[in-house]
């Protein structure tokens, strides 16, 4: 090709590293799976793309395009494995991180830990400055003090530098006159400033975010210099995207100055593909279901797009009770995780009650039946156990299981303690995860105000396909969706997403006192420094979108509204108000309109155009599905609560007019689907799995 029409999106989880590899010149998909390598990432990253070159046989310098999504920076924040960080604060708020909230997360937990500070009390200073919190200079920067500051780091052998001043959000200028001084004393240092990491109001969440920024920026910077080396090394002399928390992408030299908005990259593609095959189907009402290796994930779609949130909270000191977490204040998917996953490790508590998670297996040394070392049974023994997994074809072959330890591992440690043969425990250990997965999902459901009953589970991820007809049963969702290549989709939806950068600006007034100059020149702001952005990243500024919201609330409330401002003009006033009520009455189901309204945040989002892929078809209907049909073996499903003779079919050979009824399992390389007795199975003209589920309540 004398032009090259390649692209790789590559996501790195817990237990496996994920390939696909677009070829927009024939309209062809390849899909590869590699283990990933904990103690240096990139090295999986170099080793399964080489891999896969070698299968499709195609050198490096063919590839027009790669994008990245990774664990990197959530592994770090959890395993404190970031640099050495210091803060700096306004004097008198030195000990903002160790203050908090002042909330307590469990009222009733007598000996409840804290999530510890990323910064210890010993690397935090206070500052002598002060702005009003209209921006105004009360105090200006002492920078004799500024210079003890820098000696006192230089002493101490610090890596990077959290700046969080008050009111900054208002004003920049006295943190950015703090890094200046500082860059000149200690050009090593790396300096984040939270008038640019998070430029929003609510000191404890910014000084969090900031640190939290701080203490992986090194981190990020050395792995993506290292990535984009190895890459350049194989040939790939393009730049190197990253996919970000919000569900955009950007170029790496914005992810090594902002590494916290990576933080939830990997999901975030997820949830880009989930949107994306959604949309092939017809279907804008989905629930998300990404189940991996490690964990599983679930997201709510609406009318094609996912929520969003801008705060979430990462390295939780209990996984699963909100605010046990450092707060991050940065756009998101609004996704909730589940401890479920293939790797999810099955045990018996001190009630001699089963339970599986949220620990992990993870890549190394994974569950028993990988032949890695491992003795505790896990979510994937079990699925062995039960004739889902195909030992000699999971990962298309290249990885033989081993039934016999995965029994041995669900014997010794599960169904002996409980008195029970190995089958009856593997569909134990089956059945206690889909319901973890079930309650988290309808809780998700339920905080958004959706009924999950009229919703499609778009199910990927390794695990997800097998699962995804019992959690939709369970749900009483009548249609389940798997795309080709489920378990590669977070790579696939890193291919499908926009070039995107999300602003903000915190502006807290009262609605009657607003001026829309002001609101104009916010707004104004934000568009030139996004468009700035995505103009580096190569897009043209005719084909940038820009998408507003602000947030708002009664006066006097702890918490705010975000409202989507599609179509407001900006200076209308009392449009806005009654946007402000109508979304309040939607979800509340009443509005106090007359109570004042306050604004809060102004956000911005910038994008470029949605990538267009073509999915691959599959092949024509003049074969039958007894073609596809590989043979047959026996299955366990629960609503036949025993063993079921169950055919298995090749996905690749499945025809674009097959239409068959479960049992079914249905292989291909990366994932294998499996579906109950009485659903109705077809295959749509974009290779997707259409699963149709019998109406129970009519039964």
């Amino acid at each position: 090709m004398s032009h090259s029409r390649m692209r790789l999106g590559c996501d790195i989880g817990g237990t496996f590293t994920d390939f696909v590899l677009l070829d927009l010149s024939v309209g062809k998909v390849h899909t590869h799976k590699t283990l990933t390598t904990p103690d240096d990432p990139a090295r999986a990253v170099v080793t399964g793309l080489q891999e896969l070159l070698s299968k499709v046989g195609s050198p490096a310098d063919k590839l027009e395009l790669v994008i990245h999504a990774t664990t990197l920076i959530t592994n770090a924040l959890i395993e404190r494995r970031g640099a050495t960080t210091a803060l700096i604060a306004t004097d008198g708020f030195r000990d903002i991180l160790h203050m908090g909230s002042e909330l307590r997360y469990d009222v009733y937990d007598l000996f409840m830990r804290r999530p510890q500070p990323l910064v210890p009390r010993s690397r935090s200073y206070g500052l002598r400055e002060r702005l009003a919190s209209d921006g105004r200079v009360l105090v200006d920067v002492d920078t004799d003090q500024l210079r003890e500051i820098a000696a006192a780091l230089d002493r101490q052998g610090v890596e990077s530098v959290a700046v969080c001043l008050l009111h900054s959000f208002r004003n920049p200028s006295h943190e950015r006159r703090a890094r200046d001084f500082l860059k000149h004393l200690l050009p090593r240092i790396s300096i984040s400033l939270s008038s640019e990491v998070a430029p929003e109001i609510r000191e404890y969440e910014r000084a969090s975010t900031t640190a939290a920024n701080a203490y992986v920026q090194p981190l990020a910077e050395r792995y993506l210099t290292r990535l984009v080396t190895r890459l350049n090394g194989l040939g790939y002399q393009r730049p190197l995207y990253i996919m970000l928390s919000s569900g955009g992408i950007t170029k790496a030299e914005t992810a090594s100055a902002f590494p916290i908005r990576m933080v939830e990259s990997g999901p975030a593609a997820g949830v880009s593909a989930a949107s994306f095959y959604g949309a092939a189907v017809g279907c804008q009402d989905v629930l998300a279901f990404d189940m991996g290796g490690t964990t599983a994930k679930a997201c709510v779609i609406l009318g094609g797009m996912p929520s969003k949130t801008s705060v979430f909270e990462v390295a939780r000191v209990d996984r699963f009770k909100k605010g046990s977490g450092l707060p991050v204040r940065v756009p998101a998917i609004d996704l909730i995780e589940i401890g479920a996953g293939g790797g999810s490790i099955a045990w018996i508590d001190t009630m001699g009650l089963l339970k599986v998670g949220p620990m992990s297996a993870g890549a190394d040394p994974g569950p028993v039946a990988y032949g890695f070392g491992s003795t505790e049974p896990t979510v994937t023994d079990a699925n062995v156990v039960l004739g889902y997994l195909n030992p000699e074809y999971f990962l298309g072959g290249r990885m033989p299981l081993s039934i016999d330890a995965a029994c041995e591992a669900i014997e010794n440690r599960i169904a002996r303690p409980l008195g029970m043969n190995v089958e009856e425990a593997a569909a134990g250990i089956f059945r206690v995860v889909n319901e973890n997965m079930v309650a988290a999902a309808k809780a998700h459901a339920a905080e958004r105000g959706v009924d999950p009953r009229r919703l499609t589970l778009l199910a990927f991820g390794g695990a997800g396909p097998v699962h995804a007809y019992e959690v939709a049963r369970a749900l009483k969702m009548r249609r389940v969706v798997i795309p080709l290549g489920a378990g590669a989709a977070s790579a696939f939806g890193l291919l499908v997403a926009p070039v995107s950068f999300d602003l903000s600006r915190s502006y807290v007034t009262r609605l009657d006192r607003v001026t829309s100059h002001e609101l104009e020149r916010l707004f104004a702001e934000m568009a030139s420094e996004g468009v700035a952005l995505l103009g580096a990243a190569g897009i043209d500024p005719s084909e940038i979108q820009v998408t507003r919201r602000i947030d708002m609330r009664h006066r006097g409330q702890g918490h705010e509204l975000t409202i989507d401002l599609n179509g407001w003009q900006v200076g209308d006033i009392d449009a806005l108000r009654r946007l402000f009520y109508d979304r309040y009455r939607d979800i509340y189901g009443h509005a106090h309109e007359h109570l004042p309204v306050e604004i809060l945040t102004c956000r911005l989002t910038v994008s470029g155009p949605t990538p267009h892929v073509d999915l691959p078809k599959p092949p024509a209907g003049n074969t039958g599905v007894d073609a596809a049909r590989k043979g047959e073996r026996l299955a366990y499903f629960p609503e036949r609560n025993a063993f079921v003779p169950t055919p298995v079919y090749d996905r690749y050979r499945l025809p674009n007019d097959a239409v068959f009824r479960g049992p079914a399992i249905i292989e291909e390389h990366e994932s294998t689907a499996v579906i109950g007795p009485g659903a109705e199975i077809s295959v749509d003209v974009n290779n997707n799995l259409i699963v149709t589920l019998a109406d129970e309540s009519s039964q």
